[in-house]
């Protein structure tokens, strides 16, 4: 079995477009993964990277410990199921399951074929002159071809069918045919392209339930390709939403479900689909108002709920989108949040009923609502009635990004601070400012990136709540009755000692604003080879300068540009502060100014037009010399904006 690792995997045809763009994913051993999406999105296209079918363009795609992007699909040890059952119509069942273990050789070592005089036996081992059992590749036998047969068979349940040809069988069984084909190998991944989109809608739960039940017993990992949410929903431990080659949403479906990152995820997750209305937001006291832009209707939710919510959107003047769910409505009149609709229609569904309105009662801008409602319950097209919303169950997402402003984990803590004589106080609290912060006196916003709250400075606080979001453990702290979001890499309880990394704060005092210092530096070049003793060396060319590339850097390189000839490639190179240093011998730079952040020491440079931040120990001054770290080193190709490295 095995485990995947898929790196900044881009799929560009030689048109230019990007049927899938920078995909990031690791899957566990054992993991039943689902790619969902509509036509287009890129997911079986990702799919068949994976299994070879298709070349990738740029990235690493890892099966286990191997890194499988220039390997053959028959060496990669995956199995392939397609959403035709491509089963052979002149073979037996048996022989159909059986074809790909006759085609396959397995290792063995080599035996003698029969007795002879120096006392070796038929069957056993053939040594070498050192004693060694001599190796060979050999095809199965009848008996274990027939053993593995019917043990897939057995696994599917179709162990009588053997005999049969493929027409007297019905769609679901030729299904569970060509499952029995691909899993009678035990291969490290099983790869399913809309396996079930072909069958009639009882089948297909059926059909959803049986490869749930065949997981489970195979114990290997399964990568599954829908476009149907409902199939998503019920078979992964993990869905991956696309939409246009990019990946918009990597969750569990209870995740997704209840957390979607976007509007996109929102609307595509869940049936019937999420209600959307433009709305805008005006926090009032300990309540938020949201009114609807399109209706004259108004709710209140308690600010609590929106907590994590920037406060830029809470000014009443930024356009919002509001969504909730149908389940999230009622008709009963039950719960604070009110609302008039004019039902339309509805539709009956036995255990629930479908209703269907309008927030303008009077007509006008189209502000369809969607509710469920007790099942078997008669509704009067035109009646107006009253709905309650469920507030804890209301999303928000940005008007213009789409994404959702209801984040689970927070980017930032947006806190008012005031700064006197060279001193920042936020929380209650008091801090210096390093010297490399300097603001004028006054009152202002304090912008800290949850990231940057760090463990073990001189700041008192209280763990008051843990979450764990994805891996991480987002801690919610109390300092002096306020509030402050972390990121722990492990469980903390009770009291503990903050600091804060100044270098990535955000501070806006009067007319004033400090900036963090940015994360990457950007330097434009090209890739060269040289001869050197004989041999061939790959470099960085960089301001003139040759950096000697790691063998990784420059094989990906060669990968992602084969028929575009690397060497006349523009690249875009980045390093953080920690991959450049100051050497004897470098690319030319003028020093800018030092920023001395207590603990730590940047110098600011310009090289060539370009401004570069370097981690440095010691003050510096005048004209110094760069050296980038070859093996830190992140490769984005400018033309295509592909990323390489």
């Amino acid at each position: 079995m095995a485990n995947l690792s898929l790196k900044h995997i881009y799929k560009v045809y030689p048109n230019g477009a990007k049927a899938v763009n920078d995909f990031n994913m690791q899957i566990d051993d054992k993991e039943f993964i689902v790619f969902v999406g509509p036509s287009g999105c890129g997911k079986s296209t990702t799919l068949r990277m994976i299994a070879g079918l298709e070349e990738i363009t740029a990235g690493e795609l890892k099966i286990g410990d191997t890194v499988v992007n220039g390997m053959e699909p028959k060496d990669r040890d995956i199995a392939m199921v397609f959403q035709n059952y491509a089963l052979y119509p002149h073979m037996t069942i048996f022989e159909n399951i059986a074809f790909g273990l006759r085609m396959r050789k397995v290792p063995d070592v080599k035996r003698y074929k029969k007795d002879d005089n120096k006392g070796h036996r038929a069957g056993e081992p053939v040594l070498d002159k050192n004693g060694q059992e001599i190796p060979v590749m050999r095809k199965y036998n009848k008996q274990e071809l027939a053993a593995k047969v019917n043990e897939a068979a057995e696994i599917l349940g179709i162990t009588e069918y053997l005999k049969r040809k493929p027409k007297e069988m019905s769609g679901g069984q030729r299904q569970r045919v060509a499952l029995g084909r691909a899993i009678v190998r035990h291969p490290k991944v099983m790869l399913l392209d809309e396996p079930l989109s072909n069958l009639d809608a009882k089948l297909r739960t059926q059909m959803r339930s049986e490869i749930v039940k065949l997981h489970k017993k195979l114990e290997t990992t399964f990568i599954y390709v829908t476009h149907d949410q409902v199939e998503a929903m019920t078979m992964g431990t993990r869905i991956v939403v696309m939409k246009d080659g990019f990946v918009k949403q990597i969750d569990t479906p209870k995740n997704l479900y209840k957390y979607p990152a976007n509007k996109f995820v929102a609307g595509f997750i869940g049936t019937p689909q999420m209600n959307f209305f433009a709305c805008t937001l005006k926090k009032s006291g300990d309540k938020v108002k949201i009114k609807f832009t399109d209706a004259d209707a108004e709710i209140a939710v308690p600010y609590a709920a929106l907590m994590k919510t920037t406060p830029h959107y809470l000014d009443g003047n930024k356009n919002v989108i509001l969504g909730f769910r149908a389940e999230a409505v009622s008709l009963d009149g039950a719960g604070d949040a009110k609302i008039k609709v004019k039902i339309s229609h509805s539709e009956e569904l036995g255990t629930e009923t479908l209703v269907y309105g309008d927030l303008n009662t009077e007509g006008g801008e189209d502000t369809r609502i969607i509710i469920k409602a007790g099942g078997f319950r008669q509704f009067e097209p035109d009646a107006v009635c009253t709905a309650s919303l469920d507030t804890e169950q209301i999303h928000l997402f940005d008007a213009e990004t789409e994404e959702s402003i209801m984040p689970r984990v927070p980017e930032f803590n947006y806190l008012d601070c005031s700064v006197k004589g060279g001193k920042l106080t936020f929380l209650g609290t008091t801090e210096t400012l390093p010297p490399a912060i300097s603001c004028a006196d006054g009152k202002g916003e304090l912008l800290i990136p949850v990231s940057a709250v760090k463990f073990g400075g001189g700041i008192k606080a209280k763990v008051t709540d843990s979450e764990t979001v994805n891996g991480k453990i987002l801690l919610t702290l109390e300092i002096n009755g306020s509030r402050l979001y972390a990121l722990s890499d492990k469980e903390r309880k009770g009291e503990v000692s903050i600091g804060i990394d100044y270098k990535a704060i955000t501070l806006r005092v009067g007319g004033s604003e400090v900036l963090p210092m940015p994360r990457i530096n950007c330097l434009d070049g090209a890739l060269i080879a040289e001869k050197k003793d004989g041999a061939t060396v790959y470099c960085l060319l960089i301001g003139g300068e040759k950096f000697a590339a790691p063998e990784e850097v420059y094989t990906k390189i060669f990968a992602a540009t084969t028929g575009r000839k690397a060497f006349n490639t523009a690249f875009r190179y980045e390093w953080d502060a920690y991959g450049l240093s100051v050497g004897e011998n470098g690319i030319s730079a003028e020093v800018e100014g030092m920023l001395d952040y207590g603990e730590e020491k940047f110098a600011r440079v310009n090289a060539g037009g370009q401004t570069l931040y370097v981690k440095t120990d010691a003050d510096l001054s005048g004209t110094v010399r760069i050296v980038p770290d070859a093996a830190k080193v992140s490769v984005v190709e400018s033309e295509r904006r592909i990323r390489i490295v």
